[in-house]
């Protein structure tokens, strides 16, 4: 009889639906595009002789992936494609694809022997082996089922909720489309139709978890090795209403045939499960649904009691009549896949610096031979426990991460996720299903954490849930997947931070090369239940974020290209358009008005930014409560000045606390680099609040000047002293300067040691801009300081600079000063003069001086001789070793190689035309490179900056130099 207390699986009725091959399918593969067959072919040789195992894991139900199955073969649908897709591991190499959204089976497929079961055209699987590797924008190369595909579905819902079991049946896309009808990644069902709820990982597989009509389904599918056949089995809650669920449509090469189970079986198999009498009308059997000739469907009918069900589909033999066994219903019991914990030992700075560098080795001795790209790291206590996620899906649960870090202990707690970057650790639960459990121990023996731990990725945020206890994640939770997520290879889900009243705040990647998408390029924030979301701001290439742990105030970076003139720093609120279009929408044909950044920051500098931290609660000398900038490209960290306590200029934004006043109409910033001595690319950084220290980690896809391909290194803060600057704010007659400690007064007097430029940027569709002068032409302009004065407690100078102007762009500001105690102060500070502050010298801490602004000469530099070895650095610094490899290879790369480079003759896509590498034509590509764009190369998304203005003629002829060399 029924039992109610059972929460998983209560009874079963059966119907048994067999698909028979009627001859073999001719499989149609879609051709290949030139990047294509490079990426497949060097992911396929990385792995062969590397030291990691498969990005695949053979022992684990399933993965997430892009799944395109448009061109498997004659008589499938042609719209299949799956931007969020779980691949479910049935055994004996079958795989079967669930996309989350439309809650459908995309395909099952048989992969080929020695072969994974995707082409390994994606981001994190063809990068796995052979760091560098990035893939093409757009939706043309993305990852495709390998082998037989023998069952499919179109882009239409898996499941309908019907009125009477007559009804006809709908195979369109209920969802609303986006800007282009054309693209598929419109985002979840509505609730009133479908929700996924998530996947609960079993030693049987895993079993899927979905709502239809708010009605409760778990699926799960198997091989059943005894009969060759694949079993999609179903509890389903019950229900007022009929449902009907399509699981497949093809053409004329299979035939479908339904057995039924005699009277007389149906009534051994309910008194064998302890079922309640069904008459023949209600049998699932009895509602095979055959009344179109593309779509089968089963029709579920009204039942008062939960009920289970299967679909039998053979798979090498004809269909085998069986009774189906009770026992594949009973509760899916968990195992321990990852048992093993592994410690490392961190190697602690010996140096005498105020912040110093400690590395903390990664588990990459693991017994799975699991390579490890930690992206994110989030701390779940004040005991120096945390948890980490990877690229390729893992996170690992961290402990020990305080003191000498002598053993740092690392455990598997999940794997799976879709490229994630970012995870974040949240207090109490607010989620559907059931919350972590708050007594299991953590790998070092400790209590485990009272947060729970959320990723962002491709299929969108997951709460990631321990029921048994066992350190291991038992259901994958999706906490909000309302927001769209397109198949496209450059939707990156960048960045994932928590705001004070519990939402959280995400970024997407923006770049678009085939349809344009509804989120593309966005920030997002997720309410707190994860029940609703709104656009901040759109118009971003590729942000990542910072929210301010107490005021909420959100900033992002983005990353110089197309329309992104070079990098900048921005507020985000109030839906504003942050200026980057997609290549494939009308050129500079902007929506609204472009929001300006805080500040922009040269290329040369910054190449590409990542996460913003504020040092909130830290214990790290005078900067604490500092906003500071993560630089990828060159693995830096820059503090940003914004004001004081670790908001703009004093300010907050909407959501602060009561009595605080709102943002000022043009906020500002600078940028002053800080740490510049990490040998592993870096992405994210926090606090940890074990050690108020702050934590950094990264991993190496994109460009990058260093080889190591990922790290985990806490800065230090050891209490020697280190000279700062804390303010730097442009005024009518200078620019005044606040540092940490007294400067020596000579020095910082003589306005020698000061060296000031400015220029303008230009947006456009072009690939970053030149700096630019006032009338427009290449270059920056120098500004003479023509005096320099020493406030009264010798911490803060005024530089006077005569014809301040706040209509530009950029200023650097460069200084090379002493403490009073001898120490150096020498950087340089980057910022954009919106405001130019009246400079009143006694309010501002000074002696009643009258500014000498008399103009003088600057005096020349001399020429630097040019050198390979300048042209090596350069090569490094500017970003180029992003685009262009030196040693032949094209992998990963968006621009040619400069091996053999000089002196080949290159064609050009304008008109086929040919040219010769020489000195003259590098010199233009440096500088103009639009001007001879070489075939191949002229529809990226990634195109090459311009230097005109960038790079003086020693640095541009040291590189060609450097080129010259590469034979």
């Amino acid at each position: 009889m029924h039992n109610p207390a059972l929460t998983l699986i209560l009874a079963a009725s059966l119907s048994s639906v067999s698909l028979l091959y009627a001859k073999d399918v001719k499989v149609v593969k879609k051709p290949k595009s030139a990047a294509k067959p490079e990426l497949e072919k060097n992911a396929i040789a990385g792995a062969a002789n590397h030291k990691w195992a498969d990005w695949i894991e053979p022992d684990f139900p399933f993965f997430s992936s892009v799944l395109d199955a448009r061109n498997v073969g004659e008589g499938f649908p042609k719209d299949n494609l799956t931007p969020r897709g779980i691949i479910l591991n049935l055994g004996h190499n079958l795989w079967a694809c669930f996309d989350t959204d439309l809650l459908r089976i995309a395909c099952i497929w048989q992969g080929e022997e020695g072969k994974p079961p995707v082409t390994q055209n994606a981001l994190a699987p063809g990068s796995y082996h052979i760091a560098g590797q990035k893939t093409k924008d757009g939706e043309e190369d993305l990852p495709q089922p390998i082998g037989k595909v023998w069952l499919a579905n179109g882009i239409y819902p898996g499941w309908q909720v019907l009125k009477s079991p007559d009804d006809k049946l709908s195979f369109i896309d209920p969802r609303e489309p986006g800007p282009d009808t054309k693209e598929v990644g419109r985002g979840s069902l509505d609730e009133k139709i479908g929700v996924f709820k998530g996947v609960a990982s079993t030693k049987d597989g895993a079993v899927l978890i979905y709502e239809v009509g708010g009605i409760e389904v778990q699926e799960w599918l198997q091989f059943d090795e005894a009969h060759d056949l694949v079993v999609r089995s179903f509890k389903v809650d019950k229900s007022s209403r009929s449902l009907a669920l399509t699981f497949s449509q093809f053409g004329d090469d299979l035939e479908v045939k339904l057995a039924k189970l005699s009277a007389e079986e149906r009534r051994e198999l309910e008194q064998r499960l302890g079922m309640m009498d069904y008459d023949d009308d209600h049998s699932v059997a009895d509602h095979f649904d055959d009344r179109t000739k593309k779509h089968r469907s089963v029709i579920i009918p009204v039942h008062n009691i939960p009920i289970a069900f299967a679909l039998n589909f053979v798979v090498k033999k004809d269909f085998l009549p069986m009774l189906f066994d009770a026992k594949k219903f009973a509760t899916p019991t968990k195992r321990a896949i990852w048992p093993q914990t592994i410690t490392t030992k961190a190697t602690l700075s010996q140096k005498g610096d105020a912040y110093v560098v400690d590395d903390i080795p990664l588990p990459l001795d693991n017994p799975w031979k699991r390579n490890v790209r930690l992206a994110d790291i989030a701390f779940l206590n004040d005991k120096g426990d945390a948890a980490a996620v990877t690229m390729d899906g893992d996170v690992w649960l961290i402990s020990g991460l305080n003191g000498d870090l002598r053993e740092v202990k690392w455990k598997r707690f999940a794997s799976g996720l879709h490229e994630p970057m970012s995870i974040v650790a949240r207090s109490g639960s607010a989620g559907t299903l059931p919350a972590s459990p708050k007594t299991s121990d953590t790998p070092a023996g400790s209590q485990r954490s009272q947060e729970d731990i959320f990723v962002f990725d491709r299929n969108g945020i997951w709460k990631l849930n321990d029921i048994n206890g066992d350190g291991e994640c038992d259901v994958y939770e999706i906490f909000c997947n309302k927001f769209a997520q397109t198949a496209e290879s450059r939707e990156f889900p960048s960045s994932m931070k928590l705001a004070p009243d519990g939402s959280f705040v995400i970024s997407k990647g923006g770049q678009q090369g085939t349809y344009l998408g509804k989120n593309n390029g966005s920030v997002i924030r997720v309410s707190p239940d994860g029940k609703s979301y709104e656009v901040l701001g759109y118009g971003l290439r590729q942000p990542f974020l910072g929210v301010h742990p107490k005021t909420g105030l959100v900033v992002a970076s983005d990353q110089e290209g197309h329309y992104v003139p070079t990098t900048p720093i921005h507020i985000i609120k109030d839906h504003q358009f942050y200026g980057h279009l997609a290549v494939i929408q009308p050129k500079e044909k902007y929506p609204q008005t472009i929001a300006d950044p805080l500040t922009w920051i040269p290329h040369s500098v910054v190449p590409s930014g990542a996460a913003l931290t504020w040092l909130t609660d830290a214990k790290m000398g005078s900067v604490n409560d500092e906003l500071v900038l993560v630089s990828y490209n060159k693995p830096e960290l820059h503090r940003v000045l914004t004001g004081s306590a670790g908001t703009l200029a004093g300010q907050s934004p909407p959501h602060s606390p009561a009595g605080v006043p709102a943002l000022p109409v043009k906020p500002q910033a600078t940028v002053v680099p800080w740490i510049t001595n990490f040998d592993f690319p870096t992405l994210n950084a926090h606090i940890n609040p074990a050690d108020g220290q702050l934590y950094v980690t990264g991993f190496q896809i994109w460009g990058t000047t260093v080889k190591r391909i990922s790290g985990l290194a806490r800065i230090r803060y050891t209490g020697n002293p280190r000279v700062l600057l804390q303010e730097c704010t442009p005024c009518d007659k200078g620019v005044l300067l606040r540092f940490n400690s007294p400067l020596e007064k000579s020095a910082a007097t003589n306005p020698d040691n000061y060296n000031v430029e400015r220029w303008n940027y230009k947006r456009t569709f072009n690939y970053g801009s030149p700096h630019l002068k006032a009338d427009g032409t290449p270059g920056q302009e120098w500004m003479v300081p023509s005096s320099a004065y020493l406030s009264k407690d010798a911490k803060s100078v005024f530089i006077g600079l005569p014809n301040m102007k706040n209509t530009y762009m950029q200023m650097r500001v460069g200084y090379g000063l002493k403490g009073a105690d001898g120490l150096p102060a020498q950087n340089n500070s980057y910022f954009t003069p919106y405001e130019l502050t009246k400079f009143e010298a006694d309010k501002e801490g000074f002696d009643n001086i009258t500014v000498d602004l008399t103009p003088r000469k600057l005096v020349a530099v001399a020429a630097v001789k040019p050198t390979l070895d300048e042209g090596k650095r350069l090569y490094e610094m500017m970003g180029c070793i992003a685009c262009h490899s030196i040693d032949g290879t094209v992998y990963g790369k968006v621009g040619p190689s400069w091996m053999g480079l000089y002196g080949s003759e290159r064609v050009l896509a304008k008109g086929g035309d040919k040219a010769t590498a020489d000195d003259a034509y590098l010199k233009e590509s440096i500088l103009n490179p639009p001007a001879k764009v070489v075939k191949g190369y002229e529809k990226l998304d990634a195109g090459m900056p311009i230097y005109s203005g960038v790079l003086n003629v020693s640095q541009v002829e040291s590189l060609i130099l450097f080129i010259k060399s590469l034979k």
